[in-house]
């Protein structure tokens, strides 16, 4: 589906609070305020810099940020509709009380807002929504240079995902060698990183491919830190890393499209403790204003996802069984964003086949979780759309499409698992999803709940049919199958 590109880096910059009372902007978009300051010395560390945003009895505190060529920026992601104002403050007083206004909008039709949790374990957007994720991983995709990435974003737009896994920084991996195109921080031809200021290039073209995602209605799922790296950025001081995050909050945060990944592997980057990583998640919790999503992606080893500043689990598992379990013990949404990938690269990782990584999809349905797709085929010029995007190759896409389409249509609330199956999800009453997974009964005896009539489907996951069952059902029956593995079936309460 594709969505108008309501807001880019480009269109956000060109209102430049010239007359700040005529600026409109809609509910969810940017409001930005650009203002001339300082360019000696280093204003990345001398310069602090907010805004405070006031609607009727409402507050709001946003971190501004030095953009480059003694510019400086505080964007805002209004939540209320009607007319605003701020009061910046700064330690130098170029910057320092400058007031405005301006107005908010009825949002786009197709900007619901900023992602949140909702009903435990699912997600809707903020203007109450449902929300699906069905998300990628492409790594390195913005690090490419615009011809692939421009091929990337065509591909996205007529693929199935809603939410894509990215790293900020460059990543040094197998099959992902190159030089990215631009640096984080300002680098001297040997090597050396000047930790203490960053590169504006970067980050104007990071925001503008999270502006581009935005337009074709996907979530941008950030990974903030990753051990994959041969430039020194897994391996900053902790002054060097809080004061990074700090300003990817203060840069980032207003792009209602933004979801905080602490890391890939976090367990894999030695340098670290798990206090570091405490302490990341409540710099992230405390700078960003409009609380987006955070969470952290393992290895070998799990966080500790019932701590609070966690508001959903991130999962590296190929154990989708273990589904309901995660939702019951952490009481938040759970996504399986790395279940290994369809492919036929040699490492165990990156090799299983289109069919299974569709069955992946359904047993974590069936456990009330949401599963993440990925994708490894070898290319001659290294090009694996898991780490760098272009094209897709592989058979699932179409299966995972034809999943998200069956989830939309359930009801909103979610598909919870229904503990007394054994691989079922839904409402109870309502709705039931039945996954038979690896099993192939000819006949099946179901029981739903009492007092309802049900219509029934045969549905195969592979073939993305949907085979209507003659008659109704009620109660306690058995049911002719088609006696094949991986198939499911569909009951939805018949209105009476």
């Amino acid at each position: 589906m594709l969505y108008p590109h309501s807001m880019t880096v480009r269109h956000l910059v060109a209102c430049l609070v010239l007359v700040p009372a005529l600026c409109a902007t809609e509910r969810w978009g940017i409001h930005e305020i650009v203002l001339p300051g300082p360019s000696t010395g280093n204003p990345f560390v001398d310069i602090r810099l907010s805004a405070r945003f006031q609607f009727r009895n409402r507050t709001v505190d946003a971190d501004g940020f030095y953009a480059g060529s003694g510019t400086y920026r505080i964007r805002f992601m209004p939540g209320e509709l009607g007319q605003w104002t701020y009061t910046t403050s700064s330690n130098t007083p170029a910057l320092d009380g400058k007031t405005g206004a301006f107005t908010v909008t009825t949002p786009a039709s197709a900007n619901h807002g900023p992602v949140r949790v909702r009903n435990v374990s699912h997600f809707a957007y903020e203007d109450g929504s449902p929300y699906i994720p069905i998300g990628t991983t492409c790594y390195a995709w913005v690090h490419q240079g615009d011809k692939l990435e421009q091929q990337t974003l065509a591909t996205l737009r007529t693929a199935p995902f809603n939410k894509i896994r990215m790293c900020i920084f460059p990543k040094s991996y197998t099959y992902n060698a190159n030089e990215p195109v631009y640096y984080p921080f300002p680098r001297t031809a040997s090597g050396d990183n000047d930790l203490t200021r960053f590169n504006p290039d970067f980050f104007h073209h990071l925001e503008q491919r999270i502006a581009d995602l935005q337009s074709l209605g996907i979530e941008a799922d950030l990974i903030l830190f990753h051990p994959y790296d041969r430039w020194g950025y897994s391996k900053m001081p902790p002054e060097a890393d809080d004061r990074y995050l700090r300003y990817v909050v203060a840069r980032l945060s207003a792009f209602r499209n933004v979801w905080w990944s602490m890391a890939n592997e976090y367990d894999l980057m030695k340098s670290k403790t798990m206090a570091d990583w405490d302490r990341f998640f409540r710099i992230v919790q405390e700078s960003d204003p409009y609380h987006h999503l955070r969470s952290i992606h393992n290895g070998p080893n799990f966080y500790d996802h019932s701590k609070p500043w966690v508001t959903h689990v991130s999962v590296q598992s190929s154990d989708l069984e273990k589904a309901r379990e995660w939702v019951q013990q952490y009481h938040k949404p759970v996504i399986y964003d790395e279940c290994k990938y369809e492919g036929n690269i040699p490492q165990r990782w990156g090799n299983i086949s289109a069919r299974e990584l569709v069955r992946r999809f359904w047993l974590g349905t069936a456990g009330g979780a949401y599963v993440g797709h990925g994708e490894t085929y070898l290319d001659p010029d290294n090009i694996l759309w898991w780490s760098k995007g272009g094209a897709l190759q592989g058979q699932s896409p179409p299966r995972i499409a034809f999943l998200r389409k069956l989830l939309e249509s359930a009801p909103p609330e979610g598909m919870d698992n229904l503990a007394t199956y054994y691989l079922a999800a839904g409402q109870p009453g309502r709705y039931y999803l039945f996954y038979m997974d690896l099993n192939q009964p000819a006949e099946y005896t179901f029981d739903l709940a009492k007092n309802a009539t049900y219509k029934a489907d045969i549905i195969d996951p592979w073939e993305m049919t949907i085979t209507p069952i003659p008659g109704t059902f009620e109660g306690k029956f058995t049911l002719k199958l088609p006696g094949k593995p991986y198939q499911a079936v569909r009951f939805q309460k018949v209105n009476q």
